[in-house]
């Protein structure tokens, strides 16, 4: 197990932020997950939306049972999946690394939380703490457990601003749930901005790359699975318009270039995966 360095990923400072609605039937995989973790120093944070008596019953009785987890009810002021993952940043404490999965998110491996803690230990040794830490994600078919596409964020190592604007111009993307929020990131853009349902996430990353002072590390772990289908799969045509509408934000007139790309690097994945 890790030690702990000030600027590093220290005790408790590592928090997962799950928006939950209903969804008590998907838990207890993302919980059991963790709990398997070789480094067990994180909190997990439910923030739950209007659900029924059994979900409510079943977020008291986790929380009771584990005191690393806890469990608020979304504001109405913060609407939607990205609102409650809002009032997840306006939960974490200064020094907190911040982590958001969704319910039906799992860790890949019991081993993946040590590995970011001495990532980021390094890093803090050598002088350099990143304002994002970003991993690979790879979708997974929960019924039989078959893995598909990987979302990998192209380039690798320790990123300048201008190597990692660079990089989303190319249609790279950080994966939102395999990347880790640092207090530098939060100092900077501290919430998804408002009229994105789907691609909020997206926008942020963007966004942050205005910083020209901003380190990203990209470190070569898959970090998290998570279950293939979802709501955003199902409502394409507005994807399509909020990702376009981020990339016009970002990049003006040159956003046709990372919006070809990033379906273009979609489609390969693809089909690595299915050839």
């Amino acid at each position: 197990m890790s030690s702990f360095l000030p600027m590093g990923l220290c005790r408790s400072s590592l928090l997962i932020v799950v928006p939950t609605l209903n969804s008590h039937a998907l838990l207890p995989r993302l919980l059991d997950s963790l709990q398997q973790q070789s480094w067990p120093h994180w909190q997990l944070l439910f923030i739950d939306g209007p659900s029924g008596a059994e979900h409510r019953q079943w977020l008291i009785q986790c929380c009771a049972g584990d005191p690393r987890c806890r469990w608020v009810e979304q504001s109405p002021a913060e609407a939607g999946i990205f609102g409650a993952m809002n009032q997840g940043f306006a939960s974490a404490g200064p020094s907190d690394w911040l982590l958001f999965w969704g319910s039906d998110d799992w860790a890949a491996a019991p081993t993946v939380l040590d590995r970011v803690a001495v990532a980021l230990e390094q890093a803090a040794s050598q002088g350099t703490t990143p304002d994002l830490l970003v991993c690979r994600g790879r979708y997974a078919d929960p019924a039989s457990g078959g893995l598909a596409r990987s979302t990998v964020f192209q380039p690798a190592g320790l990123l300048s601003s201008a190597a990692y604007r660079r990089a989303l111009l190319l249609g790279s993307t950080p994966p939102h749930q395999a990347t880790l929020f640092g207090p530098g990131a939060r100092q900077r853009l501290a919430r998804y901005a408002p009229g994105f349902r789907l691609s909020a996430d997206l926008d942020y990353f963007l966004q942050l790359s205005r910083s020209t002072d901003l380190v990203v590390q990209c470190l070569d772990l898959e970090l998290v699975h998570m279950a293939v289908g979802g709501i955003s799969g199902q409502q394409t045509q507005r994807r399509l318009q909020e990702v376009s509408r981020a990339y016009r934000r970002a990049f003006g007139w040159r956003w046709w270039l990372p919006f070809v790309l990033r379906y273009l690097r979609r489609v390969m994945s693809w089909l690595e995966c299915n050839g």
